[in-house]
């Protein structure tokens, strides 16, 4: 990979150590793997947070 996949301008390898990445000066990409799946999580709905509320304010 010797051009950026964003914006076409030549790509700088960096390393430090043992781990070695690539990066564009100009519009910022950098070769990180990331993880963009998450957990779905349960929504809590305005009634339930407003009770939740309420209750914890009662107690304190």
């Amino acid at each position: 990979m010797d051009e950026c996949p964003r914006c076409g301008s030549p790509l700088e390898r960096l390393s430090l150590g043992d781990v070695e990445t690539i990066a564009c000066n100009r519009c910022g990409f950098a070769d990180v793997p990331v993880d963009h799946e998450s957990e779905e999580r349960d929504l809590e709905s305005w009634r339930d947070a407003f009770e939740r509320f309420y209750e914890q304010s009662d107690t304190a």
